[in-house]
Formats: C-alpha cells, structure tokens, sequence
C-alpha cells in the first residue's frame, strides 16, 4: 500500500473538493468529539458555521445555553460582574471619587499599554487595571455570545422559510403534474356510444 501524502494546511481552491473536505472532517470533529465525551466524562461544545453560513453544533451534556453559562462562570466573568454590581450601592461623593480613581488609572493604563510599559504603575494601579479589564472582557463576551445567539436563531428560522418554502413549491409541481397527466388521460380516452346495436365513437 502507498504511503499516504502529507496534505497541505492551506485553503482547499477546488470548491467540489473544499465542500468534500469540510463534510468529511466535520463529521470526524463531531464523532471524535462524542467520543471524547463517552470515554472521560467530559462535557464539550462546539460550533461550527460552514463557508455559506449554515450552523453544525453539538453539546455532549445538557444544552449549549448550559455550557456558555458554565464557561463564563469559569472565566470569572459573573463574578467581576457582581463585583462591578456592588459597588452601585455607593454614597454619591464615594462613588465619583471611585470614578475619579478609576479614570485616573485607565488614562495612566493608557499610556502605559501604548507607551510599550513606558512610565511607573504601582503595583494597586496594575491590579486595579487588571480589574477594569476583567469586566470589559466580561461585558464583550456577554454581547458576543447574544449575537451568536441571535445569529444562531436567524439562521434556524431562515432554514425553516425555505424548508416550508421548498415543501410548497413541492405540493405545487405535484399538483401541476397530478392535473396534467388526468387531462392527458381524458385526452387520450376513447368514449363509445352504442345505439341500437351500432358504435358512434367521438
């Protein structure tokens, strides 16, 4: 037997063998996927979107909603949040030194970041930074996964259009052929008339 050709890792050119690829290995991530759930417990997620835009997901336990729900609690992204979230509660004159504070620090951030570490943070600043950061990542996760979602559920009611879309074109053509053949039918039937013992056939 030859010895298997090493393929390239670039973009597949040939539309026929791109879409060929992309079924095949598809069903192996999804299958290798599975399997990886059955034999360590585990619990995965995974999304797929074709080159046309059509959705593939799988969730090994429970529901998608489930895992992003869980994946965000893990990147202590709820928890930034709920920090975030206290400090609401502030006295008015508290809560624009806080802001004060905090607009200080970004702007020094700022210039730190852009700087390429240029200038002195002290080691508060940093982890107050650090902090301001964990809730914007938090935040653009969030509005992240709300337009997947979106996107997710566009996509399910497009296929659903065209699907009752196709089925009514479908029930239309074979209404259409159900007609034609009964009138060619009619077309092609003889009808005699007998009439004292004679045959008129029109």
């Amino acid at each position: 037997m030859a010895p298997r050709g090493k393929v390239q890792m670039k973009r597949i050119e040939n539309p026929v063998h791109r879409q060929v690829t992309f079924c095949k290995r598809r069903a192996g991530l999804l299958k290798k996927a599975k399997e990886l759930s059955v034999l360590c417990d585990a619990e995965i997620g995974l999304f797929i979107f074709s080159a046309h835009g059509k959705l593939y997901e799988l969730a090994t336990k429970g529901s998608m909603q489930g895992l992003i729900e869980r994946y965000l609690k893990s990147t202590k992204g709820v928890e930034v949040a709920e920090e975030a979230n206290d400090t609401q509660a502030l006295d008015p004159k508290e809560e624009i030194n806080m802001l004060k504070n905090e607009i200080d620090v970004l702007q020094k951030g700022l210039s730190y970041m852009y700087g390429g570490g240029a200038g002195t943070m002290t080691l508060d600043e940093l982890h107050s930074l650090e902090k301001y950061l964990e809730i914007w990542m938090y935040h653009i996760r969030s509005a992240k996964m709300d337009i997947m979602f979106q996107e997710i559920q566009l996509l399910k009611n497009k296929e659903g259009i065209l699907e009752a879309a196709n089925k009514h074109l479908q029930d239309k053509i074979d209404e259409q052929y159900t007609v034609t053949n009964m009138t060619q039918n009619l077309t092609d039937f003889q009808c005699p008339l007998t009439v004292q013992n004679e045959i008129f056939q029109f």
